[in-house]
């Protein structure tokens, strides 16, 4: 009968697949190091030009902005300070001009609810071309309060908000011209944004003038002659010189 008998202190551990796991998750490692640092490389490549390009576009924005304040300053000498307030005055004019009373009463027609009534409008335009309308109205609150529902679901009227809110008594409409209210009615003051009718691209009228120029050239073209033919519907060829009759 054969015994095996370990003598050793410590038991026999086999190491071997142990190494190579970790010889293999080492190798996984390196990898992805390699690849993250060519991705940490052309996001750096990536982050110079858009550094590069935004320092040129400071650059021309700054000559862009020293040019305008010389071009100022030139304008606010004595001798351009008529011409300054000329233009001041016209493109003020023009901007006041540009502003729809129909677009704004038919937009408002769309929104305004039943026994509302708006008893001012004033419009004010910035310098960047931007429209704010200051609307006073009167009426019922709950239906007031639906009003500025409206202005919020139109894509005419932007950011509405109430301004104040104010209760008509009798006193306040004893002036001729004041509108009839019911009692218990309440005067709201809205401020909101308005956004104009576009304008109608010159592109889609001259397309529209070249149809019309088109359809007058083939009704040209298509127009009968005004001769009439012989009875029969047959036309005779002239005879020849010397062919017998």
């Amino acid at each position: 009968m054969r015994i095996s008998v370990n003598l050793a202190n410590r038991p026999f551990v086999e190491l071997r697949p142990l190494f190579a796991r970790l010889r293999l998750a080492m190798g996984v490692l390196a990898v992805l190091a390699i690849g993250l640092w060519f991705a940490l490389h052309s996001l750096n490549a990536k982050a110079a030009v858009a550094r590069a390009r935004m320092g040129a576009l400071k650059t021309e924005t700054y000559q862009y902005q020293h040019e305008r304040q010389v071009n100022e300053g030139r304008m606010h000498q004595p001798q351009n300070m008529a011409v300054l307030e000329r233009s001041q005055f016209l493109n003020a004019l023009f901007a006041w001009k540009s502003f729809s009373w129909t677009a704004v009463m038919m937009d408002l027609e769309k929104v305004l609810p039943t026994g509302v009534q708006v008893t001012s409008i004033e419009p004010a335009i910035s310098k960047e071309g931007d429209v704010n309308i200051r609307l006073r109205v009167s009426g019922d609150r709950e239906r007031t309060v639906q009003l500025v529902r409206n202005l919020e679901t139109s894509q005419r009227f932007l950011s509405p908000r109430l301004s104040s809110e104010q209760a008509q008594t009798q006193e306040t409409n004893r002036s001729v011209n004041a509108p009839v209210t019911m009692p218990g009615a309440v005067q709201f003051e809205i401020l909101s944004g308005y956004n104009p009718l576009p304008a109608k691209p010159v592109k889609e009228t001259s397309a529209a003038k070249d149809d019309d120029s088109a359809k007058a050239v083939v009704a040209k073209k298509v127009k009968p002659s005004s001769k009439a033919l012989p009875k029969g519907g047959v036309v005779k060829a002239p005879a020849q010189k010397g062919a017998p009759q």
